[in-house]
């Protein structure tokens, strides 16, 4: 009983107003202003242009700007010679219109002019489907989780599990949304991984509450968990932390085609850490686990196997 040395769910009413503020915001946003999707889900106009020599992907954003494409997306495709663009969708213009429109903007900046590889139209038809297969992606995702833990563990566990869950792609979410942070597929990836990462956290810690509510019999629910929660937290902090330092490298030197990923993942890794402590084990003890509910079921008949 030495290991217990932070009564963390001694403060659960103060994580819980925490969390219920984190979640309010973010819903709030999200039914405000919803989130701000990228083509792969509005649709739009995909424009690949070569260069002899590497291409400058600052001026060519400021040239696309300056001719009304603010919002275009622009990174390197392939190697540094290569360039792909991303357009919203526009009804008024053909593609072809449309893609000598982005050429002749950023040939004026530019010393090389650029050579037109393709033009391809992104319908909003495929971006509805890839929305709805990425929600139910979740879903199921939610759905094994529920069922692996219950069938693992206990089903309490199970439901502390799925509401941390929640709590995390929520929040990642809001986040998005509050800042008008664009959400593609690269960043439903990020969440679908946030979701791997915090259930594993979430799993280390419920085995260690397993094996020390078989060990430790003569004290309370609350105590066996707090004492569980000290002894994991030098690895999920050390876990994290040197997460968090590759994400961070990543978001600031992985060039934008990766950083709204990297943000994903650093937002989702921040609050799932916190909620693997701080919001799946109070929600346990809240459903009232016990000693009782993980005790290894005895066999009938096995004490007089044992009879000589």
């Amino acid at each position: 009983m030495n290991n217990k040395t932070i009564d963390f769910l001694g403060k659960r009413q103060w994580t819980y107003i925490i969390s219920a503020l984190l979640l309010l915001v973010s819903i709030g946003s999200l039914a405000i202003q919803g989130l701000k999707m990228g083509i792969d889900f509005t649709g739009g106009t995909l424009v690949e242009v070569a260069y002899q020599d590497a291409a400058d992907l600052t001026v060519m954003r400021a040239a696309l700007a300056d001719e009304g494409f603010g919002d275009a997306m622009v990174q390197h495709f392939g190697s540094a010679r290569d360039v792909l663009i991303r357009l919203k969708p526009d009804e008024t213009v053909s593609s072809a219109e449309l893609s000598a429109r982005v050429v002749a903007a950023i040939n004026k900046k530019t010393a090389e002019p650029a050579e037109l590889r393709r033009v391809e139209f992104v319908g909003p038809q495929v971006g509805d489907e890839l929305a709805e297969d990425g929600g139910l992606a979740m879903l199921y995702s939610m759905f094994g989780v529920l069922i692996y833990i219950a069938w693992r563990f206990e089903y309490k566990f199970a439901l502390g599990s799925v509401a941390a869950l929640i709590h995390d792609v929520i929040i990642t979410l809001g986040f998005f949304s509050l800042f008008g942070l664009e959400f593609d597929l690269t960043v439903l990836a990020a969440v679908l991984a946030v979701i791997g990462y915090s259930l594993n956290d979430t799993i280390v810690v419920f085995d260690r509450i397993r094996d020390n509510f078989r060990i430790l019999r003569q004290v309370g629910s609350e105590e066996v968990m707090n004492t569980s929660l000290n002894e994991t937290l030098s690895r999920t902090l050390m876990t994290s932390f040197t997460t968090i330092l590759v994400l961070i490298a990543l978001a600031v030197l992985g060039g934008e085609i990766i950083h709204n990923f990297s943000v994903a993942l650093l937002v989702g890794i921040l609050i799932g850490t916190y909620s693997s402590i701080y919001v799946a084990s109070p929600i346990v003890l809240a459903l009232g686990i016990t000693q009782k509910d993980l005790m290894v079921p005895v066999k009938e008949g096995t004490d007089v196997d044992d009879l000589p």
